[in-house]
């Protein structure tokens, strides 16, 4: 898959993108990713991005030359591609975003800054996201942010895909609680069921607590989740022990 980031701070995005799992996906050529300087599509010598508002106003926006050039510049290059502009304006991204996403061949995304951007630039605009309902200073955080969680739906970025599958979100669930050695640390014991090596008890108490979880943390997430058998066997298994445990 390949990605590509337009920034006027491309430095931020190469370190964030070089490490970790989307760092050694690159350097293993299953994710493909250009960074560009959006100072390089102007034409003054101060390499001006921005310019002030019409109608009066604070702060600044950015100018719709030098990203009209940019994109035209990767299209030459490019045939097919998605541009993804990061907005507290827009969809909320989730992880059926993400995994939309991810069946994508090629995803631009435009970092704006300022006070945002000319609205001519949303004609270029395919995707406008939101990673929630607050302001950032641009959209480079967010833009990394989706780059990283769209990146682990694509096939061989993470080594082991059973570890895709149990994160939180993925089956509509959060994830259940993870343990570790030692089994017993200053007086907390890891549960029984996890350490007696019977596979299936542990996946039943995996599903029980992905579930008790969900619905204590996320209520709107459970109540959105389609139930399938599996889930609705843990939901009585949970309301048997809640009854005996009561009585």
């Amino acid at each position: 898959m390949k990605f590509a980031v337009v920034s006027i701070f491309p430095e931020m995005i190469e370190s964030f993108l070089s490490w970790g799992v989307v760092g050694r996906a690159r350097t293993n050529k299953i994710l493909d990713i250009e960074v560009y300087q959006l100072r390089d599509y102007t034409h003054d010598a101060h390499r001006t991005t921005d310019d002030y508002v019409y109608g009066g106003g604070g702060g600044m926006v950015m100018k719709p030359a030098p990203v009209y050039e940019c994109i035209d510049d990767y299209a030459s290059r490019n045939e097919r591609f998605k541009v993804v502009f990061p907005s507290p304006q827009g969809k909320i991204f989730d992880s059926e975003t993400a995994k939309e996403l991810s069946r994508q061949e090629n995803l631009v995304f435009l970092c704006g800054r300022y006070e945002g951007i000319d609205e001519r630039i949303m004609d270029r605009v395919d995707y406008e996201l939101s990673i929630g309902s607050f302001v950032v200073s641009g959209g480079e955080i967010p833009a990394l942010l989706m780059i990283d969680a769209i990146s682990r739906f694509v096939p061989g970025v993470v080594g082991n895909e059973q570890s895709v599958i149990q994160d939180s979100f993925y089956n509509g669930l959060l994830d259940h609680a993870n343990w570790t050695r030692p089994e017993v640390y200053r007086g907390l014991a890891v549960p029984k069921v996890y350490v007696n090596g019977h596979h299936k008890e542990i996946e039943k108490a995996r599903k029980r607590d992905s579930i008790i979880r969900t619905i204590l943390k996320n209520p709107k997430l459970f109540l959105e989740k389609e139930i399938g058998l599996e889930e609705k066997t843990a939901i009585i298994e949970i309301i048997k022990e809640l009854t005996q445990n009561a009585g």
